[in-house]
């Protein structure tokens, strides 16, 4: 049977291990490639990144070599954006295009950041902004030791959601794009997500899942059946060419 690389990038102040959960639930045909960004996990000992273009390098020179087979991108919320940019990133490289693009809990590109910017603010108003996101334990943040390793990585993050400039590309993308969304993410207003068919010349499908933001911790069984009837119908059609750029 035929294979599908799915790089999978994490959320702001996530680490590749939010999705190594999805491996006992992915179909066989699925190859999870968790990426990890630098500063955490794996990469602990490495500088953090704080704007687009140098992380979106980072990642595409991390999985360039595995471009030439199927693959698939998956990114959620901070993700989504990466995944994004790095598809113009592959483009631009004279690679093939993904077979399919996921993205989750984020809307469309070419829409402005929402007006407070808080990458900036003090650490205890910068942490009760975290909170409302309700995707990371107050107890890290409780911890001195453990808050003094995750405030610089969120910080990083939110500067570069913050900082993040969209330009109008010279080309859309080449993939079909499908759009997850927690039905009670405050985040995200479901009238947004539309805004994606703008990005690509061929179809996107909004997937609607309960939850809030984090709806993919919530509800994982869900959101990795979604993923694995998506690819697994490119399977079964026989269409697993990789697009042209």
């Amino acid at each position: 049977m035929k294979k599908i690389n799915l790089f999978c990038i994490p959320f702001a102040g996530g680490s590749a291990v939010v999705y190594s959960k999805w491996k006992k639930n992915t179909d066989s045909f699925i190859q999870i490639h968790e990426v990890e960004l630098p500063g955490r996990g794996r990469r602990m000992n490495e500088p953090l990144i704080d704007n687009m273009k140098a992380m979106v390098e980072d990642i595409f020179y991390s999985i360039k070599n595995n471009l030439t087979e199927p693959y698939a991108l998956f990114g959620h919320s901070m993700g989504g954006l990466l995944t994004y940019e790095l598809c113009h990133k592959i483009q631009q490289e004279g690679y093939p295009a993904p077979v399919h693009v996921f993205v989750s809990g984020r809307k469309a590109p070419q829409l402005k950041a929402r007006k407070k910017v808080i990458h900036n603010l003090s650490n205890e108003e910068f942490i009760s902004e975290i909170i409302k996101y309700n995707g990371t334990d107050k107890m890290i943040f409780e911890n001195k030791e453990l808050a003094e390793i995750f405030l610089p990585i969120l910080r990083a993050d939110f500067k570069l959601i913050e900082t993040y400039e969209f330009f109008t590309p010279l080309q859309l993308l080449n993939s079909n794009i499908s759009v997850f969304h927690g039905i009670d993410d405050k985040a995200v207003n479901f009238d947004e997500l539309s805004l994606w068919s703008q990005v690509t010349k061929k179809e996107i499908e909004i997937q609607n899942f309960p939850g809030g933001h984090f709806f993919i911790n919530e509800y994982t069984e869900q959101v990795v059946g979604k993923v694995n009837e998506t690819l697994g119908s490119l399977i079964n059609e026989n269409t697993l060419e990789l697009p042209v750029v």
